[in-house]
């Protein structure tokens, strides 16, 4: 594995689940293969969960970690190519992230969309570049349109909590007070389509998802309907895709209440966080006996340990195993 930026860069994202329920039965199993690396994480957003498990997973590997907050701890970036570098960005990206490649062996880099250019946003221009110049196995601790850390971690949760073959899992959305991004639910959608569950999208018109994302899924605006036997219910906010950025006006209540709930088969309730209590998603929910939210964050370790085990096995331990093998063919 070279790049984790999308459900698309797994060969067999079942295998992978596996692997990461696995590891989590032995998560020192491992310790000596990430010796001598680098993990280099870069930042250009806040994170709690994300920041925190990177570095807990990589230390389980035997790894060093470098953090660094872009426009705090570094210089402006300059992303445009042949930009002509006279104001306020002293840095160009080519030049960054060459030399993040030259410091570290995997590079993760977290930027969430400007939510004003859909096209720009949807390029993933900022991921790209970065891929391109730092010449190094690449993760994305999230990006303008995806998160697969999280999507894959969420899938870990249902795997270990779900009790049908094929369980329905409904993705909800919520209200908030401002815009968010669609990068968690568009994940979160995409990777369900290689998992063995019913999902069911409900949102209000206008709330529509990018259809790449949706495909294979049922598409229902009424949430009451949506909610009947599911078993799990993942709640999540998220901007217009169509009115890009904004929040078209809903009249109908949207915020799922205990009554609500009392609708599914006695549904397991799952969110990414950070969650805005009682705009989102109330507290006697959150803070309920169903509630899966601290397993989702636990589990955020697994999927990051998941793919920066694959990543070493992948890039570096072959190639020392030739070295070794040639130094004792000389010998």
């Amino acid at each position: 594995m070279k790049f984790f930026t999308t459900v698309h860069d797994v060969a067999s994202p079942q295998q992978l689940l596996q692997e990461a329920i696995e590891l989590k039965k032995d998560p020192f199993g491992f310790s000596e293969l990430g010796k001598n690396k680098v993990l280099g994480l870069l930042f250009m957003n806040p994170s709690l969960r994300t920041r925190l498990s990177m570095q807990k997973a990589a230390m389980n590997l035997g790894m060093q970690v470098i953090v660094m907050n872009i426009n705090q701890d570094s210089w402006t970036l300059e992303f445009n190519d042949g930009a002509v570098m006279n104001s306020t960005r002293q840095e160009h990206v080519k030049d960054a992230a060459a030399v993040m490649g030259l410091y570290c062996d995997i590079i993760g880099v977290r930027c969430f969309p400007s939510l004003t250019n859909r096209e720009e946003d949807y390029s993933e221009k900022i991921l790209l570049q970065f891929m391109k110049y730092c010449k190094k196995p690449f993760i994305s601790l999230e990006s303008a349109t995806l998160h697969p850390l999280q999507s894959l971690a969420d899938a870990i949760t249902i795997k270990e909590f779900q009790k049908q073959k094929i369980p329905k899992v409904v993705l909800t959305w919520a209200p908030h007070i401002k815009p968010l991004p669609q990068a968690v639910a568009n994940s979160f959608a995409e990777w369900m389509r290689f998992s063995e569950v019913d999902l069911v999208i409900t949102h209000p018109e206008g709330y529509e998802l990018q259809e790449d994302f949706t495909k294979g899924a049922t598409i229902c605006y009424h949430q009451t309907e949506a909610l009947l036997d599911a078993d799990f219910v993942y709640v999540k906010n998220w901007s217009s895709y169509n009115e890009y950025g904004l929040m078209p006006k809903v009249e109908e209540d949207w915020l799922l209440s205990e009554q609500k709930m009392k609708l599914t088969n006695n549904a397991h309730l799952m969110h990414c966080l950070p969650v805005r209590r009682n705009v989102e998603v109330p507290d006697e929910l959150l803070d309920g006996p169903n509630s899966l939210i601290l397993q989702q964050a636990e589990n955020r370790i697994y999927s990051a340990q998941v793919v920066l085990k694959k990543m070493l096995e992948t890039n570096y331990n072959k190639l020392q195993n030739v070295v070794e093998k040639n130094v004792l063919m000389e010998e």
